[in-house]
């Protein structure tokens, strides 16, 4: 099968359906949230026992950046938290294997980059794809062509697979150098994507939640993340 994706830039290519293409510890909740300026607030996060939520560096989203700046320490062990309209998805991210990528999804995430964004392509038994700030628009014409104003490098790890649901990856254009901000969730195993995308985090908890992320390229009622934040341990 072949789909019509788009490559950064706006060009419309064809690939196998087998390709993604971008255009362009404890058990509960504690109240409690870090503003941009690291002080409580009175909005609930989830945090688990031993865990801390990365402080914000905007208090608004943003959405263009020449580059991700350093957002991430040593010696710190990463998960992202994505608060969606069906519930919560929780990644480890790896930040060890790939710390470009994990950097660059922190970083983003610490902006409120993602809040509010669809999961624009989810396609049944393979990926849901998301990550494009054009997908805040109503207009889905430009979905999935839209990124964060800079590009990185694919990392490759042979050991990091996509052998089964719950692995995620960095979309990207045909370039390996084209990575930005849109990533895509597998919803079963993908093994023809191993060595051709940069594998970064896997889902910990939130997998049962993968049937409702509404289907389509684009769904025409998407889900959306409401709000992806960085808590670390």
């Amino acid at each position: 099968m072949v789909a019509t994706l788009f490559a950064c830039g706006g060009a419309s290519t064809s690939v196998d359906a087998s390709g993604i293409s971008v255009d362009g510890a404890g058990d509960g909740a504690v109240d409690g949230a870090v503003d941009a300026s690291g002080d409580l607030s009175s909005t609930s996060y989830y945090l688990p026992t031993g865990f801390q939520l990365a402080p914000f560096l905007s208090s608004t989203p943003v959405y263009e950046f020449t580059s991700a700046s350093p957002a991430t320490d040593a010696g710190k062990d990463y998960f992202a938290v994505l608060e969606t309209d069906v519930g919560r998805i929780v990644f480890d991210l790896y930040e060890t294997q790939t710390p470009i990528t994990v950097n660059s999804f922190v970083f983003l995430a610490r902006n409120h980059f993602f809040d509010g964004q669809a999961f624009h392509r989810v396609i049944n038994g393979f990926v849901a794809q998301g990550g494009d700030p054009n997908s805040l628009d109503p207009d889905s014409s430009s979905w999935g062509l839209g990124g964060p104003g800079y590009m990185f490098g694919t990392e490759i790890v042979s050991s990091l697979q996509f052998d089964s649901a719950g692995v995620v990856g960095m979309a990207r254009g045909s370039s390996m150098n084209s990575n930005g901000s849109q990533f895509f969730i597998t919803l079963a195993a993908a093994h023809s994507l191993d060595g051709q995308y940069t594998v970064f985090a896997k889902v910990t908890e939130g997998a049962d939640l993968f049937s409702q992320i509404v289907r389509g390229e684009p769904p025409d009622n998407p889900t959306r993340m409401t709000r992806v934040y960085i808590i670390y341990k």
